[in-house]
């Protein structure tokens, strides 16, 4: 009698979740986010270069059947190293960002897990470059795109995201190097709608 009490608590379970699944659902939120960025990364994840920064803005998610899409807009505080020759410095790139994510989420009730992937456009706002020798910051690209991907959990309405983001988009405007943002990013969120 328990084997049976458990199967059918579970199969209701199981049933209940599939149905919030594909009912539609939508979400608003806030978000922040450190990022650990390089501008070359000579094939490695994590070098010198690596500098941290942020991100602070706002997510929605609207879903049906299963899958979702994620659009976010917020402001970027991307910082790494350079080096030429034998000088070296930090650069600071400040963006509005605009991630559109696709995705699905599996969990049961206020618990689940996301897989997400999707383009990001960003908009140069302003940047900062210390280095001993001169850099001609407007050589640097105004529009960059970008891939991201990524998991994420939600409990209840705080959510955890663990990303990285590939620069499409040369941002040395000379040519002379072939520049992209390369970043990993750590970020909670919390839903209030």
């Amino acid at each position: 009698m328990k084997k049976l009490i458990l199967v059918a608590i579970v199969c209701l379970l199981s049933i209940t979740n599939s149905q919030a699944q594909l009912l539609p659902s939508f979400k608003l939120g806030i978000k922040g986010a450190l990022g650990f960025s390089t501008l070359h990364s000579e094939g490695k994840l994590f070098n010198s270069d690596t500098k941290t920064g942020y991100q602070l803005g706002l997510w929605g998610r609207v879903g049906i059947a299963g899958f979702h899409v994620q659009p976010e807009a917020y402001f970027a505080n991307k910082k790494v190293g350079l080096k030429e020759g034998n000088e070296s410095g930090d650069a600071t790139f400040k963006s509005f960002d605009v991630p559109i994510l696709l995705g699905t989420k599996i969990g049961l009730g206020p618990v689940g897990f996301r897989v997400q992937a999707g383009p990001v456009f960003s908009f140069a706002q302003d940047g900062d470059i210390d280095f001993t020798q001169a850099t001609n910051w407007d050589s640097y690209k105004k529009t960059s795109t970008g891939i991201i991907g990524g998991i994420g959990a939600d409990i209840s309405k705080l959510t955890v995201d663990l990303r990285y983001e590939h620069g499409l988009t040369n941002l040395n405007g000379s040519g002379n190097d072939n520049q992209k943002i390369r970043m990993w990013t750590i970020g909670v969120g919390f839903a209030f709608l």
